[in-house]
């Protein structure tokens, strides 16, 4: 796993006011956390935030819930920018970095900054060949999901493509519209991409109780109006099509910047959620780290990312900004490493799941309770007698208890730990 490159020393270019101006690209949660986190922890500069939509800045959750099925209008965050002294510029897309001049490349100009933040998540990946179709649609927006509350409300029959954590929330909540629904997927079971296939195998189920077909195994060889066909023939009506194939991070725009992105598009941030530029930061969706917890470069494409990582990125500002201020160097290392266990849930055919570490390099599974027996499941993974990792279904006292477990790299008890009826905490060695 590699690190950054020896980070250079420059000389901090003063902002309004005699101080740094932190400018954050990308007003979804992570932007928006990391200029709330500024100023609670007591950064007194001026703070930018930008973001290329119109709309004020959003939670995107409950898109595919309340704001999809017409239960709400919007997710604004409750935040007044206002009273936080943050200045909002909207509407404005940022289309690169001049990183030798400071400046951001932007449609209306260029925009001076000290401190740069990048915090611009991730865009969902596409069909190929569906662009111009009509009834073809994303789900990562609020323009998105005002698009498809129209096509619930109709009853259409819809088609969703990937059997992934967004496809199984939007079959839910069209289903609970009214709509039939059929999910293809390509791989041999759903959430084949996230979790091993003992576990993915009773989720399958879950479609045909809520009245969802699911087709998998299925490639899609192309989408015309009104229909899906399969590379095996088979034609699905499709008064709509929804595309779920997973996102990329939104880094294109920094194609010539000098800022390390990976083959999977992400920033390459180190352990403080630094680039390779001084001064530069990148959090949530579009940025990778390395974990040490985990011993591997972590993408997380998950909410809790984009709350936990502006936190960090803004302690390692403000220690910045106050050795600027006293004269002094930059602190080295930064004060905050992040290494978090992540954590994500999703609502889905009634179940709430939830997800907290890394299981990709544990050696034991165990279950708590089988879906056999129960609604309710859980499933931990342990490395080396470690709590790595955990996905529980319906039971949020487990989760609760072992993500704090993880957190301290609590070694269990596999006796104890596999039985349902025993607090997960008290499985701890």
């Amino acid at each position: 796993m590699s690190e950054q490159p020896e980070q250079t020393e420059r000389p901090a270019r003063p902002g309004r006011s005699g101080r740094r101006h932190v400018v954050v690209v990308g007003a979804g949660m992570a932007g928006v956390q990391t200029a709330v986190a500024l100023r609670e922890q007591g950064f007194t500069g001026p703070v930018t935030l930008i973001g290329a939509e119109p709309h004020q800045p959003y939670d995107r959750p409950p898109l595919s819930k309340a704001v999809l099925l017409g239960a709400a209008e919007g997710s604004a965050f409750p935040i007044d920018f206002d009273a936080l002294d943050v200045e909002l510029r909207l509407g404005l897309a940022v289309t690169g970095v001049r990183a030798a001049a400071r400046e951001l490349d932007t449609e209306a100009g260029p925009v001076p900054y000290d401190v740069l933040v990048i915090a611009t998540g991730a865009e969902p990946l596409t069909l190929p060949g569906t662009g111009d179709v009509p009834g073809v649609h994303l789900l990562r927006t609020l323009d998105d999901a005002a698009r498809l509350r129209p096509v619930l409300e109709r009853k259409h029959d819809i088609v969703v493509v990937g059997a992934g954590w967004i496809g199984a929330e939007f079959a839910t909540a069209a289903r609970a519209a009214g709509c039939a629904v059929t999910v293809v997927e390509a791989a041999d079971r759903p959430l084949a991409g996230a979790l091993p296939t003992e576990v993915t195998a009773p989720m399958a189920d879950w479609y045909a109780e809520h009245g969802v077909e699911l087709i998998t195994g299925a490639r899609v060889a192309a989408v015309e109006s009104g229909a899906v066909l399969l590379a095996d023939g088979r034609r699905l009506p499709a008064g709509a099509v929804v595309v779920g194939v997973g996102a990329r991070p939104a880094t294109g725009w920094l194609a010539g910047s000098g800022i390390e992105t990976g083959p999977d598009g992400s920033i390459t941030a180190d352990a403080y959620l630094r680039t390779s530029l001084p001064e530069v930061y990148a959090v949530g969706d579009c940025a990778s780290f390395p974990s040490a917890r985990y011993g591997r470069r972590l993408l997380v494409h998950h909410w809790d990312n984009a709350l936990q990582g502006p936190r960090a990125v803004a302690a390692n500002v403000i220690a910045t900004e106050a050795a600027a201020g006293a004269g002094g160097a930059a602190p080295e290392p930064p004060p905050q490493r992040y290494d978090p266990v992540p954590y994500f849930w999703s609502e889905q055919f009634g179940r709430f799941v939830q997800y907290a570490g890394d299981h990709s390099g544990a050696d034991t599974l165990l279950w708590r309770g089988r879906p056999e027996d129960g609604p309710a499941w859980t499933v931990l993974w342990l490395r080396e007698g470690v709590l790595v990792a955990m996905v529980s279904v319906d039971r949020p006292r487990d989760l609760a208890q072992g993500r704090k477990l993880a957190l301290a790299g609590a070694r269990l008890d596999p006796r104890r730990a596999s039985d349902p009826s025993v607090p997960l905490k008290a499985a701890s060695i």
